[in-house]
Parts: C-alpha cells; structure tokens; sequence
C-alpha cells in the first residue's frame, strides 16, 4: 500500500506529476491497472492490485463530480464554460455506468452462472481490457472531482486532460480493446447461433434494462468516447477568451486527444480491413488471388455494399440486388452478400455477412464511364442473361440483340423529342409570323415563348442526364475474350447510397491507378521505421512533373507560386471527383537584372495545363492571392463596396520596389494598379487582411496599404513600420496582428494601431527567419540556416516544439550533417519541409484547432529536385454544393439516378417543372404548358383564337388571369401559378456537405528518382536544368 496513496494524490492534482509517478510506479512493475480476477471479488468493480494488494476506490469513498452553486457576476464565458464542465461531468459519468454495467450485468453473471452458459475461455477474450478501461477512467473521475471542487478559484481544465490522457498506458489499452472488437463480435456472434442459452441471457438482460441498451451498444462506447472529448473541449475552447490560464492547456489536451483518436482510429480501420479480406479470401476460388489477399499483399483501400441494377431499353427496373464492392491497390472484386444466421441475432450484434465472389478485374482495365460519354447514347451498357451464372464477356453482336440494356436511354430518347419539337415549334414561329390577322392566342410572341419554354425543357432534360451521374457508378470492365480471342469489356452499374458516396469511388479509383505508377511504388520512406514503405494510397501521391516554362530557361529560378481558386461551373460530375483543386497556379520567377515571368497554369484536369503567360519589368520576389471580400468581412470592416468594385486580385511584389495588382485570370489578367515604395526597396513578401495589405522590404522595414470604399488598395493611405536593419523576409497574417521577422526575431504587429511586440526566436544573431507556417494555436518557424525548425504558441509566443529535420533522412544517406529548410507549407495534417538538397519531408500535425506538435513519425519523399526546393504550395477547393445536391423527382422514377434523387437546380430564368408531366408524352396524360415568359395571353392585342362561343370571351382585356381559352392552346395544368417565374430552390441552402479537393505543388530545379541508401543529399550540378514542377494529389475529403 506504499505506492498508492501517492498515485492516488497524483491522480487528484491532474498534473504532469502525476504522469511521472506513474511511469515511475510501472517501470517498477507496481501494476494499479490489474484486477485480481477471482470469482469472490468479481462484484466489485473498482478495485486495484498494487503489490499484491487489493484496495477498493468504493471504500475510500470518493464522491463522484460535483459543481457547486453558480455564483453570482459571472461573465458571459464563465456561464457557458460552467455549462459545458457539466456536460462533461455528466458524460463521464454515463461513461463510467457504461463499463460498470458491461462488467456487474454481464461478465460477472457469465463467470458466476452455474451451470455454466460459457466458458471462462470463451468469456475474457469478450471483455478484454473492460475492467482496465474502467479502473482509467475511475482514476480520471477522481482527478476530475479534486478540480471541479476548486472550479470557482481556479477555472483549469485542460491540463488534467493532458495529464490523464498522455500516458502511454492509456493508449495501450484503449488500443489493445480497438484490435479486439471485432473478434469479441465475432465470438459472440458464434455464441449466440452456437449456445441458445446466451441468446436467450442476451435477450433477457436487454429486456430487463432500463433503456433497452444491448451489449454491443454497451460496448461500442469505449470507441466513440475520445470523439465524445474532443468535441465538448472544441466547445471550452471556443468559449475561452485568449489570455486565460487554461487557453494553452486545452490546445494541448486537444492535441493530445486527437492523436489518441487518430491513433485509434487508424488502428480500427486496419482492423476491420484484415477482418473484411479475410472473408472475402475465403470466397475466392482462384489460389492465386485468395493468397494474395490472404498475405495482405493488398491493401483494402474502399469496400462499402451498393447496389447493381439492370434497366431494361425503356430504361425501367428489370433486376438489382446488394453487392459488396471491394477497391484493392490493385485490383478490382464484387461479391454477392450471403447473411446467413438467426433473425433475432441481428438486434443484439452486428451479423458479419458471407460472400461469394461475383467477378474481379485488375484495376488498370477497370474504366469509369458516365452516362453520355460512350459512344452510342443507346447502347449504354448490358445485362447479363439468367441463363448464365457468371459469363459476362457478351459479344458486342449478342448484346445488340439482347436489347437489354443497363442506364437511362429514355432520358435521350425525349432529349431528342424535344430537340426535334423545337426545329418544328421554329419553323410554326416563322409560319406564325405570315399570319394577316391579329390574334391575342396565336402570334409572333406567343410562338416565340413556345421556343423559349422548350430550350427550358431541353436544359432541363440536360440536368437530368447530368444527375444522372451522381448516384450510379458505372464500371466498364475486363471480361473474358469471344472465341475469336478479341478482347471484350462489359458494363456493370452500381446504385450508391448518396452523390457523397459516388464521389468518394470515383476519386479512389482514380488515386489507386496513380498509386500503380512507378514513382509511387514506393512515394515515400518512413524515416523513423528502419526504410519501411509507407502504403501508396494512405500517402501524398505524385500525380505528374512537368517543366514550369515553355522555353528552357535554365538561368531563371522559381521564385513563388500561389492557387488563385476559381469555382468552375462546366466541370462534369466525374472530373471534378478527379481534378486538381479547380482555379488557376501562378508561377512567378526571375534572375538579378532580369526581366520576371509568370507562367499560369489551369487545374480544372487532372494534371496542370499553361494557359498565359504575363512579362514583367523586374523578377518577381513574392505573389499573393486577395479574395474577394465577403459581405460580412464588409460589414465589419465599414466598407460599402461600389456597384462597380473589384472582385478577387493577385498581387506581385517585384525586385525594383513595385507591386503590381492583376485581376484574376477569368477576368483576363489585366494589371489594374502598381504601388511604389518611397525608396523603390525589393519587395520580398506579401500578405493582406481584409483591409491592408502588408509589403516586407529587403530594408526591414514594412509598408502598410488600405483600401476604403473599393476593393483596390490606396496609393496614398501608405504607412510604414521600421522593423529594424536585416531584411523582412517573411510575414504571416493572424487574426487580428502580423508576424514579421526581421533577422533573429520576430515583431506582432497589431494591424489596427500597428503597435509592436517584438521577440527572439533564434539564440544566433547571424541566423533569420526565412519562413513561417501556421495551423491551431501554434506557428513552426524555419530558419536561413540550420536544419531545426521551431514551434511557438501564437497567444504566449513559448517556444513549444523543436525539431532537427536531418535525423529524419538518414536513411536517404545525406551525405551532410545539416540540411537547410528552404520551404515551409502545413496542408491537411501534414508538416511540408522543402531542403536545399531537393528532398521533400513530411511530418504529421494536428487538424484541430489544439497546438500543431509533430505527433508522429515523418516521411521522406523519394521523389526529389536535382536543386533547392524553391516552394511548396496548398492547392485546395470545395467541390460545389450542386454536386451533392438530391432532391427527388417524382415524375421520372428513373430519370436520375435510378430512382434515386436529383438535383432540381436550373437557371434562374427557368421554371419548375410540372408534376403532372409524364417524360414520354405518350398515352392520355396532361400535356407540359408550353410557356415561359407569358402569364397569359389575355393582355395581348386581337381576339383569342378559340373554337367556344363569345361567352367566353368576355373576360377583361387588363386581367391577368388565365382564361379557359388559354388551354385550348396551351393545354392548361391545374394551377398555373406553377409556371410562374419563382425563386431558386433553397432546400438545400443549409447542407453542410463539404467535399474538399486537395494538392500540394512543390517547385525547383530539375527531377529526381531516389534510392534507399543510395546519396540523396550531395548536390548535383543544377546549371542547364529546367524548372520542374511536382504535383501531389491528396485525397478528397469527405
């Protein structure tokens, strides 16, 4: 009992103390995670084996967490900060009851039953690490309690997160318990089917229970509770003004907390896979696949259940049932979904599913075909007849004849009725207008609206097959050749669940055939993991290198490049799923005394492609992307924007002191300003808030520029900050100040009173801050010599973090004992550092908003420049929400996709479709009201045309109303106000479906294959070289 009254105290302070103790307590083997696991004790939950000992936490009597009374005064955040404390009292204590239950409801009546229902072997492997899990979280209950007690004194909370969670034990046993879930829902699985005994124990304790929980709901808690934390402190934090003790302590607790996640998550994922390919191996008939799968040569990188369908040539239904669709690295499986197993199995557990597998194809020949990119509209894609079991490989004569088709061909067949109903609706236009009487029903305006109602339809039908798209996957696939030998494809097509789920397949597809190309067979080297291969698809991939400028130009060097993100409207559904990030790379570049170039690049494909080329005066130092302002950054700015104002610009800081402001490439490009400083100083960096724009000098000083009442900067407003003698070589806009280094140091700038605060972040004077990147609560400096790179809070400015980057290529066999950062970049919770020897590091940090800390082990790039890495640039778009829009049809079962839904967005000119129209316009049913612009005909001069007597004819000239003669034309629907010009759609105006396309662009002299082992870091010659771009193709996030 020596060790545990101070383990118990060290729980309580919540400190780093207590992390100590700890580890002192188990390198000491003092096991306090142990449970004595006797039949005797097994009712009692909490206690601990230290020394041999057993103490009990319930005799101790710690009361549970409780906070106090609100006082009174409280600000605004201390009320919501209290609330949100309570949130996670409560949860803890759910929690808690939770892993109780799993032990006092069911493993301790299991162990204790006699007769036996199943045997002690058969239990533990269940509930594995359950009782470690709970005796964690009782000791975080108590450290918990201590703090909630002085709440009102001491409002801290962060650090016992840190403290509780960052011990390596934890991650042991919450990942111990992660790689043994699916085999405990496994074991009980087969004890149900196999011991109706425990089915019906299961059965009975759900039913006893209060809220009806079962025991897979139980036991799934331990994998959601991490995701439980982050999210009520993401609340603390946001509720926690800067300057508060605890702002530091939860960044980090959020840190920590998400690398557990990410941790387990991970470990989750791979274990689920092996579980999935295990299955599925045991279905595969050819030895040489199920070894494969067997040996994990292939990785599972997507599987998920669609649904195939068969359409008929009408386009109707014939057949569809679920298929489980398995994406390897390499190659391509279906398989039929066999559930075999008691009904009432299912409420309890989760029943894994048997397959047989259906057809595989090696990836490489697997093609994903949309709907109007074959080429015959008609002939879309085959069935396979009953009569065969799995002969897909259909001469394409037999599948003529089969006129059995798989897609939507009715969605062309009226795309033409329409097209020839306009020619005809034309020529009636052109007949119209020989009429010699004046008729209000039947003239030159009415004819015209007719046309004009019909280019509606076309539009529509149009957006229709475009919709088609979004939920079918359709595959054209290898089968086996005729029996002349020829090679012969067929179609399949899948039915996904939602657009999000299409995009995600057809994105996948495309990065694990980039994956197969010799340079990312192996991309990249765990540094830190003796030379171990990182898997292709779970990396950046490198999806080309190409030269920067049209002419070789080896005595020019890169100097920037920025993504000018422009939204493109015409990209297709599949080619947004597989484009770089959409909008434009510009690429500036010069030599002293030369003229600079920009090279601009479009990325609406999947490779970049030039589309400009702008000369300038002097070589360009610095580029910079101004976005157009939005009406809220306006608002709080005091800026009214002129009808006529500016949208988003580029500026370009160059060598003779100018900055020149361009308009984006889709509105040519144009230079629309050019700003001078007084004593014409190179300009070497750029950056802008929503009202200045910040110009570091090679002076050290830094010139400020506003705008007021449009969006282009003030020549006159100019300011300048004297920031000392070395040159400001770097900036870095925050929310409300600028970091600009100057030398050795640092100086915030407040950007409303520009007041300064200045700090050393580097011991050697001769050394300066070449470049910044900043992500959460942190920003990583590097450095003009030397190869660490340093970590400061953005709030305290602490130096939390350093770390030398040459120990993470050794392995690469440098050659040096330094490397020197050339580049800085954090995209996607990556770290990017480009060197002076070419190489490309990668290191992992958070996404949240907790502290950037590397988390884990880096990564080597073994593909390289020849030269210094000039720059490393994010890429990174949101696909439109059009894509993912899916609102339903009703008229047309299968006119998008496949009885699915569909986006109803049209132009805002067009009208919504009528209900009652039927798409083939056969049979009996209502005609379309054939009009677009007229509400009715009634104001228009002359008599209505009708074949009714004159009584019908006596409603006013100046009504707006429809007239029952107006049908006789226009075969009236029930409510004509349907037809009527309306506002867009807004049902989907508050998705928050965000798909986000990302690519990281690297610049330098030269292109480059490494070895392991072979010199990576001796530097090559790089005269006569050309500028290279890499592209890494990250994927979509969804």
């Amino acid at each position: 009992m020596t060790y545990f009254p101070e383990l118990m105290k060290a729980a309580k302070s919540g400190t780093k103390d207590g992390l100590e103790k700890t580890k002192i307590a188990v390198m000491r083997k003092v096991s306090f995670l142990q449970r004595k696991d006797q039949l005797g004790n097994a009712g009692k939950s909490e206690n601990f084996v230290i020394a041999g000992q057993l103490a009990y936490l319930d005799r101790m009597k710690h009361p549970p967490p409780q906070l106090s009374p609100m006082p009174e005064g409280l600000t605004s955040h201390q009320v919501v900060r209290r609330h949100i404390l309570g949130s996670i009292i409560q949860s803890e204590r759910s929690y808690l009851e939770s892993l109780r239950r799993i032990l006092q409801e069911y493993h301790r009546p299991l162990m204790e039953a006699d007769p036996r229902i199943l045997s002690p072997r058969k239990i533990r492997p269940i509930f594995y690490r359950i009782r470690e899990i709970t005796q964690c979280h009782s000791m975080f209950q108590i450290a918990l309690a201590s703090r909630v007690a002085e709440w009102d004194s001491n409002e801290k909370i962060g650090d016992l997160f840190v403290a509780s969670f960052s011990k390596s034990m934890v991650l042991d046993v919450y990942s111990d318990y992660v790689n043994n879930f699916t085999n405990a829902m496994a074991l009980i699985k087969k004890a149900c089917m196999s011991k109706p005994a425990f089915l019906e124990f299961l059965k009975k304790k759900q039913a006893s229970s209060v809220d009806r929980i079962t025991l897979y709901g139980l036991m799934v808690k331990p994998i959601q509770r991490f995701p439980q934390f982050i999210l009520l402190l993401q609340d603390m934090l946001k509720n926690t003004p800067k300057g508060h003790v605890d702002r530091l302590p939860l960044q980090l607790a959020l840190t920590e907390l998400e690398m557990l996640a990410e941790k387990l998550n991970e470990q989750k994922r791979v274990a689920d896979q092996i579980t999935e390919t295990q299955q599925l191996a045991r279905s595969v008939s050819d030895r040489l696949l199920s070894k494969q799968l067997n040996s994990e040569q292939g990785s599972l990188v997507l599987c998920e259940t669609l649904i195939e369908t068969v359409y008929g040539e009408r386009g109707q239904v014939l057949k569809s049932k679920e298929r489980k669709v398995f994406l390897f690295d390499d190659v391509l499986i279906c398989a039929n979904i066999n559930v075999k197993g008691p009904p009432d199995i299912s409420s309890l557990v989760p029943v894994g599913p048997k397959y047989t597998m259906k057809w595989s194809a090696p990836l490489q020949q697997v093609q994903v075909v949309e709907v109007g990119q074959e080429g015959s509209q008609s002939k879309d894609t085959f069935f396979q007849q009953s009569g065969a079991k799995r002969d897909y490989s259909f001469s394409f004569q037999a599948q003529l004849e089969s006129k059995a088709i798989l897609g939507p061909p009715r969605l062309y067949q009226e795309l033409q009725e329409l097209q020839h109903d306009l020619s005809v609706v034309e020529e009636v236009t052109l007949l119209v207008g020989t009429l010699q009487g004046t008729y209000q029903n039947l003239n030159t305006t009415v004819a015209q609206d007719w046309c004009l109602a019909l280019q509606r339809l076309i539009r529509i039908k149009e957006e229709q097959i475009q919709s088609a798209n979004k939920c079918r996957l359709r595959l054209q696939v290898p089968g086996r050749p005729d029996k002349s030998g020829r090679p012969v494809s067929f179609m399949v097509v899948f039915n996904t669940p939602n657009p999000l789920s299409k995009i995600s397949w057809v994105n996948r597809l495309h990065l694990a055939k980039i994956a197969l190309r010799e340079e990312n067979s192996p991309g990249w080297l765990c540094g830190e993991d003796e030379g171990k291969t990182m898997a292709p698809l779970w990396c950046p991939l490198l999806s080309c290198h190409m030269p920067v400028f049209a002419a070789k130009s080896p005595e020019r060097k890169l100097e920037a490049a920025l993504h000018n993100p422009v939204h493109c409207a015409l990209l297709g559904f599949s080619a947004a799923s597989t484009s770089l990030p959409q909008g434009y790379l510009w690429v500036a570049g010069g030599g002293e005394g030369s003229k600079g170039q920009i090279e601009i690049f479009s990325l609406n494909r999947p490779m970049p492609r030039a589309v400009k080329s702008l000369q300038v005066g002097s070589a360009v130092r610095c580029l910079e992307y101004v976005a157009e302002p939005s009406q809220a950054e306006d608002v709080e700015a005091g800026v009214h924007k002129a009808p006529s104002g500016i949208s988003a610009n580029i500026c370009v800081g160059l060598d003779d002191g100018r900055i020149l402001v361009y308009g984006s490439v889709d509105t040519a490009a144009q230079c629309l300003l050019t700003l001078h400083n007084p004593e014409g100083c190179p300009v070497l960096c750029l950056k802008h808030s929503s009202r200045f724009l910040f110009a570091g000098l090679r002076n050290g000083t830094m010139m400020v520029y506003g705008r007021h009442n449009n969006d282009l900067w003030e020549p006159d407003s100019c300011r300048c900050v004297n920031l000392g003698s070395e040159p400001v070589r770097t900036l870095l806009v925050l929310d409300d100040s600028v970091w600009a280094s100057c030398g050795n140091s640092v100086t915030v700038v407040d950007i409303s009173s520009l007041a300064t605060q200045k700090f050393e972040v580097h011991p050697d004077p001769l050394v300066s801050v070449a470049h910044m990147a900043f992500a959460g609560g942190g920003v990583w400096m590097a450095f003009s010599e030397g190869s660490s790179i340093r970590l400061f809070h953005t709030e305290t400015l602490e130096l939390l973090q350093e770390i030398n980057i040459s120990t993470r290529s050794t392995l690469l066999n440098t050659g040096q004992k330094s490397m020197r950062v050339t580049s800085l970049l954090i995209c996607q919770g990556l770290l990017w550092v480009g060197t002076a020897q070419g190489l490309i590091i990668t290191l992992p940090v958070p996404k949240l908003e907790g502290i950037p800390k590397i988390t884990g082990k880096g990564m080597i790039s073994l593909n390289a420049h020849c030269g210094p890495v000039d720059f490393l640039v994010a890429t990174t778009s949101t696909l439109s929400p059009e894509l993912l829009k899916r609102d339903s049809f009703g008229d047309s079962p299968d006119s998008a996709c496949g009885g699915e839904d569909r986006s109803d967005t049209s132009s805002q000119e067009s009208l919504q479709q009528s209900s009652s129209y039927q798409g083939d316009g056969r049979g009996k049913g209502r005609g379309v009201l054939l009009q677009y612009r007229l509400r009715s005909t009634s104001g228009l001069p002359g008599r209505p045309l009708t074949a009714l007597g004159d009584e019908a004819l006596d409603s006013s000239l100046e009504s707006l109303e429809h007239s029952v003669e107006d049908g006789s034309i226009y075969e009236l629907s029930d409510d004509p106000e349907t037809w009527v010009r309306g506002r867009p759609c807004e049902r989907d105006g508050g998705r928050r479906d965000r798909v986000i396309s990302a690519a990281v662009i690297s610049g330098g002299k030269g292109f480059r294959r490494l070895k392991e082992g072979a010199p990576a870091g001796t530097r090559t010659s790089v005269e006569g070289l050309e500028n290279i771009l890499m592209v890494w193709q990250l994927p979509l996030t969804v």
